[in-house]
């Protein structure tokens, strides 16, 4: 079975300094472009994070300082990774929650534009959640019927991403989907419009710090005005703005409140 594709769809993931999105470090790079006629392209690096790796992360990666000193930086190949992406649609394993949110913060670092508003995003993990609830490692068991040998390396977690996705479309093709409190999501076809809608959730930034309400109005999701449109609060308390762009908050989080700002002001 193949998926069926209407534009390129590159399979993603990072190794990282750490989980943190606003101060940790891309360290590799793995993507496998999926191309309609079914013709796969890939693209590896590994990347100077140009700062300390904790041993905490070596120790899960296998990934040290030594190994780095050589490597580009993110900002040196930043554009041959845009290149790379051109017209693609995005798929990965949680990469909506992770990988997406540092590497946009790290295009943004570099001063180059990335965009993703375009673009159809499938998680394979928020899948596999939806329909069994479980890890890349179980997952890749359940579906692949395989022990994966060698987790934490980039290009070992994509590949096992890609064969996963595929048989996920494979077992639950036209199948129901419901919401943890039961209410109807859609229905799986083999087709990345339809997984995108599945997948992706009502984030207006990376970071989750705002989201989309029922009426599609973001609001904060977050703190003192969890739940309130972002726009009243923006008018009523001004220097919530101010704030938000002074604090410790991802620069996608403070891109995206900057953009519903100026919307604002046009209105």
């Amino acid at each position: 079975m193949s998926l069926q594709l209407t534009n390129p769809l590159a399979f993603l993931d990072l190794e990282t300094t750490g989980t943190n999105v606003v101060h940790d470090r891309i360290i590799e790079i793995a993507m496998i472009k999926l191309m309609p006629g079914g013709k796969r392209l890939t693209f590896y690096k590994r990347v100077n994070p140009e700062q300390a790796i904790p041993i905490e992360s070596s120790l899960i990666h296998g990934i040290y300082a030594e190994d780095l000193k050589d490597k580009p930086t993110f900002k040196q190949i930043g554009k041959e990774l845009i290149a790379f992406l051109k017209g693609a649609d995005l798929a990965g394993f949680n990469l909506l929650r992770f990988d997406i949110p540092i590497l946009a913060e790290s295009f943004l670092r570099a001063e180059l534009d990335f965009k993703v508003e375009n673009r159809k995003i499938v998680d394979v993990q928020k899948l596999f959640h939806l329909m069994e609830k479980r890890t890349l490692k179980a997952a890749y068991l359940f579906y692949c019927q395989k022990e994966l040998e060698g987790a934490h390396n980039a290009m070992v977690d994509i590949e096992a991403t890609l064969e996963i996705l595929i048989e996920q479309v494979k077992r639950y093709e036209n199948q129901s989907v419901v919401d943890s409190l039961g209410n109807p999501l859609g229905v799986i076809k083999n087709d990345i419009a339809t997984l995108h809608h599945l997948t992706n959730t009502h984030m207006v930034d990376f970071a989750g710090r705002m989201v989309y309400n029922e009426q599609q109005i973001p609001v904060f999701n977050f703190g003192k005005h969890k739940g309130k449109a972002v726009s009243e609060v923006l008018k009523l308390e001004p220097s919530y703005y101010n704030w938000m762009l002074q604090g410790d908050f991802p620069l996608d989080t403070k891109r995206k409140l900057t953009q519903i700002k100026m919307g604002m002001m046009q209105a």
